[in-house]
Order: C-alpha cells, then sequence, then structure tokens
C-alpha cells in the first residue's frame, strides 16, 4: 500500500480529490466498485431499500462524518448525536431559567424539577415498564449503575454470586463486594468458538437454591466485546429460581428494543451517550421497586435520616435514596430528546438496517483470502447473525498464520479515516487482544466497504507489513 492508495480511499468517502491523474482514476475505480457493491446489496438484501431514512438522516444529522471523511465504527464504545440534538437541547436552555432541584421551592427549582421528572417518564415509556413496578435511578454512566448494586447487596456467606464469563469488567467488578462478604462466586463460561453461553450450563446452575436466600445472577443481554445475544428468557427462569437478575443492557439498547414489559429485570444498568451520543455522563439504574427494597446502601448522601450512623431508613427506598448529591440536571433532559429521536425512527427499522449491513461485513469478512488460500481475517464468535448484535470482533493473520498486532492496525486504520476499537478488551472469556469493528444508528454499506477495502489492501503482507503502512 502506498500513500497515494490511502489518500484515495478517504477521497472516496468524500474528503478533497487530489489534482493527480493516478489519483483520479484509483478514485474512479473504487467508486464504481462501491457502487455495484452498494447494487448488490440491494439485490441480495431488498428489504433494505426501506431504510432509505436512515440513510436521510445520515445526510441531514451526520454529514460532518462523510465531509470530514471518517468511517466510524466503534458505536459499542460510543454512539454519535444527530445535529438535531444539540439544537433541541441548546434552545431548551436558552428558553428559561433553571436551578438546582435540591433547594425544592422556587421557581428556578421546580422548572428543573419538573423536566427530570418527566425525562424519568420519557425513559419508563421507551422502555415500556410500567411507573408502579419500575424506579429510574441517574447515575454517571453503566458502571455506576452496577456499583449501586454492587455496593447495596447484602452480600453474605448464604449468598450466591452467578455471572457469564462475558461479561464487562464494570460487572465483574460486583464480584469483590461479594467475595468481600463470604458470598459463592461462580462465573458460567463461554464456548470457545462461538462464544455462547450454552442454555443447559445456564439451567443447571440456575436450579442451585442450596439456601433459602435470593442469589444475585448478572449477564449482558449483548456481550459488547462479541455481538452475542443472550436469551432473555433466562431472566425469568433465574426468578423462578429465587435469583435477582441485574442486566447489563449498555450494548443491548443502541441497536435493540428492551420491552420491561415483556421481560422483568430486577435491575437494568445502561448509558444514554451509547444509545444516541448525547448527553455523556448520563445513565441509570432502571430497577424493580420490590427489588429495590431489598438493597441497602452503605450512605446516602439525599436521604437526612441516613446520615446518622446505625440509624435506619423510616421511608420506603426511593430514587432519591441512591442518587447521591445534586443530580445533572441541565443534562439529564437532554436523554428525552434522543430518546424521542430512536422513538421517531424506530427500534425495529434500525435493527433491520443494522442486521443487514453487519450480515455483508461478516459474509465479506469471512471471504478474504490470501493468495495461498489462507484466510485474512479470523472471525471470533456467531459467523451469522442469529441472536448477535451489530458488533465484529476479528484479527488479521498474514499468509504464515501470523496475528498481526492489533494496536498497529488501528493506527494504520486511522490513516485512512477509520475509527476501529483494538487492544485489550475489557471482558474476560474471549480472546484478549483483537479488532472490533460495532455499527450503529448512522453507519451505512460505505462505511463497510470501507473497512472491507482496508482489509482487502492487507492481503499478502506479512504481520509486520499489516502493521507497519511504511513497508507495505
Amino acid at each position: 500500500m502506498n500513500k497515494v492508495d490511502t489518500a484515495g480511499n478517504r477521497e472516496s468517502i468524500g474528503a478533497p480529490v487530489s489534482s493527480s491523474p493516478g489519483r483520479h482514476s484509483l478514485i474512479r475505480r473504487r467508486s464504481t466498485s462501491l457502487t455495484a457493491g452498494r447494487s448488490e446489496l440491494l439485490t441480495k438484501y431488498p428489504e433494505y431499500a426501506a431504510t432509505h431514512a436512515i440513510d436521510e438522516l445520515r445526510s441531514r444529522e451526520f454529514d460532518r462524518l462523510d465531509r470530514l471523511g471518517h468511517v466510524y465504527l466503534d458505536y459499542a464504545a460510543g454512539g454519535l448525536y444527530a445535529e438535531a440534538e444539540l439544537h433541541d437541547y441548546y434552545a431548551s436552555l436558552r428558553g428559561d431559567v433553571f436551578g438546582n432541584p435540591h433547594s425544592t421551592a422556587h421557581l428556578t427549582a421546580l422548572a428543573s424539577a419538573a423536566r427530570v421528572a418527566q425525562t424519568r417518564a420519557d425513559i419508563l415509556s421507551f422502555f415500556n415498564a410500567a411507573s408502579d413496578e419500575y424506579a429510574v435511578i441517574f447515575t454517571p454512566n453503566t458502571t455506576g449503575a452496577l456499583k449501586l448494586v454492587g455496593e447495596s447487596f447484602p452480600f453474605t456467606s448464604e449468598h450466591h454470586l452467578l455471572l457469564t464469563s462475558d461479561n464487562h469488567h464494570s460487572v465483574n467488578g460486583i464480584r469483590e463486594y461479594a467475595r468481600r462478604a463470604g458470598a459463592t462466586v461462580r462465573y458460567l463460561d463461554v464456548d470457545p468458538i462461538d462464544l455462547r453461553v450454552e442454555d443447559t450450563i445456564v439451567s443447571e446452575a440456575l436450579v442451585y437454591q442450596e439456601a433459602e436466600v435470593e442469589g444475585l445472577f448478572v449477564f449482558p443481554a449483548q456481550a459488547n466485546w462479541s455481538g452475542v445475544k443472550h436469551p432473555l428468557r433466562w431472566i425469568g427462569e433465574a426468578q423462578r429460581h429465587g435469583w435477582l437478575v441485574l442486566l447489563d443492557a449498555a450494548s443491548f439498547t443502541p441497536s435493540s428494543h428492551l420491552d420491561l414489559g415483556k421481560y422483568h429485570p430486577d435491575f437494568v444498568a445502561l448509558s444514554f451517550y451509547k444509545m444516541f451520543g448525547h448527553p455523556t455522563g448520563v445513565g441509570c439504574l432502571l430497577a424493580r421497586k420490590a427489588a429495590l427494597s431489598k438493597l441497602q446502601r452503605p450512605w446516602s448522601s439525599t436521604a437526612p435520616d441516613r446520615a446518622v450512623p446505625g440509624q435506619p431508613s423510616a421511608q420506603p427506598p426511593s430514587s432519591a435514596n441512591f442518587e447521591d448529591g445534586s443530580l445533572n440536571y441541565l443534562s439529564i433532559p437532554a436523554v428525552s430528546i434522543g430518546l424521542h429521536q430512536l422513538s421517531e425512527i424506530g427500534m425495529g427499522l434500525i435493527q433491520t438496517r443494522l442486521m443487514i449491513l453487519t450480515e455483508w461485513l461478516l459474509t465479506e469478512l469471512q471471504g478474504l483470502t490470501h493468495s495461498n488460500g489462507t484466510p485474512v481475517a479470523v472471525v471470533y464468535g456467531p459467523k451469522h447473525v442469529q441472536a448477535r448484535g451489530p458488533t465484529i470482533l476479528f484479527n488479521l493473520v498474514d499468509p504464515n498464520g501470523v496475528l498481526a498486532d492489533g494496536t498497529a492496525i488501528e493506527q494504520h486504520a486511522n490513516l485512512q479515516g477509520i475509527s476501529l476499537r483494538t487492544g485489550c478488551l475489557l471482558n474476560a472469556g474471549g480472546p484478549t487482544e483483537a479488532v472490533r469493528a460495532s455499527l450503529g444508528l448512522a453507519s451505512n454499506f460505505d462505511d463497510c466497504f470501507a473497512l472491507i477495502d482496508f482489509l482487502k489492501q492487507q492481503t499478502d503482507l506479512t504481520a509486520q507489513e499489516m502493521a507497519n503502512p511504511l513497508l507495505s
């Protein structure tokens, strides 16, 4: 690969075009190939045409991607905000005066309190959660929500904590609270091939119930590194055997609808920036009120009757007991704006589009070979789109089977305007270093095509050459 190739790849997705005749020729060839690829996609997946509204959304709300030549493939780490989100959010701030809702009585405090209350209601509505069943507890992020449960769960030596091995490290931190209390901690390993946990293994682990106390079962609705979706039916099965269930929904909710009217986990942790980019610093714990009453916070800065050591709260637990200090009351209303955007588009349409693009990527990735017939990429986890999300984990391999350095590949991709996640992954249960490509709301076929084009350029290169564009 040379500098012309690198610049040409970016130019094909919208960057300024050089006057070099060679580059013009290269761009025309790639443009023709891209056009042919789009046509083939629509032929194979005619239902993709029904998602044209998202193409219009991208042109209108995310035009900075093409204008700046960015191929963003790290939605599992963070979503992108739409221009309209920012416009509506800042317009709302300019339209009134908002004080700290902890002041409770004056007009500006009441205005903020009303906006926060409306956001709680909007969150419950979006997830189809009944207000008499669930409470919304605002946190800085998913990790903060998980920590709330971990530090407040009344672990004893009689309790069991059950986790799948593909949980995010933020989830794995709960085990330290459990171990400190002498509770039994058990991990359910994923299959080394498809990176799933077999139903039979889960069922066998759930029926133990040797003790009369409730255990805590924690798993991700979708693994953030492999894209594997675990069966949500595990929730009801676990509860029937006496477990409380904590669902990590951070990677699931950006591309799939979580219906809390159908499934009733005791606790759900999520981050809103992963769903629609803005605001950062706001997540939540959705908690069933019956389960919330079983938690015992070590302290609370918002419940005055808990301020004296040794004095239990005289009031039933509420969101306020789990929200420390002043809420991020200026940012929280931006959540309603983001949820409204997703509702207007429709989570079903988003999921349909992303699964088509994911299947195309999986097919192309697995079809890449060197001249000697060996694969260019090794894909980890499911090789199809059944029960998976729009996240693909892989490594690049040279013709001799040597893995290319993932961090160097990330730097190499940066030269072509491609944002990938590589390096050490924040999970147990799978490869510790790999390349992760994840799609999201604003993804389109051009993004996927650019990634495959980049990977094709690695054909027949040694692992050292793949990692160092100056050698290729």
